[in-house]
């Protein structure tokens, strides 16, 4: 791995995640005219949900998965003419697949490949993968409430 696109501290500038929320370490790389990111998540043992998910057998849990796709597709959307002050939520989840475990010392690969992205609306296929092995894919949606739904 070379030098990052971005680093933790400039992602904590485009998206509100924190930590122990923030779930991705780095971006990649970026290309947008195909609307595509790469993220990656290094996996450590000391991750907060590791303590119930599972005492003695550590497993990443899915939806953790799915939120660390989603905020790649965040990183994406801020660094877009018009998003950057924007806070998108959840809409939906599709199609949404777990093929392999994730544990500590696995550094996730999360890429995301928009798939529609209007003013109030997005859409993104997103893959987990470790060492070249899909761990979750699905396709994420988002809406950009209001401001007066947020407050």
């Amino acid at each position: 791995m070379g030098e990052p696109l971005l680093t933790s501290r400039e992602i904590e500038a485009l998206i509100p995640h924190r930590w122990p929320f923030l779930l991705v370490d780095r971006i990649d790389e970026e290309d947008e005219a195909a609307g595509r990111i790469v993220g990656r998540k290094a996996v450590s043992g000391g991750e907060w949900y590791f303590a119930g998910h599972f005492p003695g057998m550590p497993v990443m849990p899915g939806v953790i998965q799915v939120e660390a796709l989603a905020q790649t597709m965040a990183v994406y959307v801020a660094r877009r003419e018009g998003f950057g002050d924007r806070l998108g939520l959840f809409a939906g989840i599709e199609e949404c697949r777990f093929k392999r475990v994730v544990k500590p010392g696995d550094v996730l690969r999360l890429e995301v490949t928009m798939v529609k992205l209007g003013r109030r609306f997005g859409r993104g296929r997103g893959i987990a993968s470790v060492d070249g092995e899909v761990s979750c894919e699905a396709v994420l949606s988002f809406v950009i409430p209001d401001a007066s739904v947020l407050r």
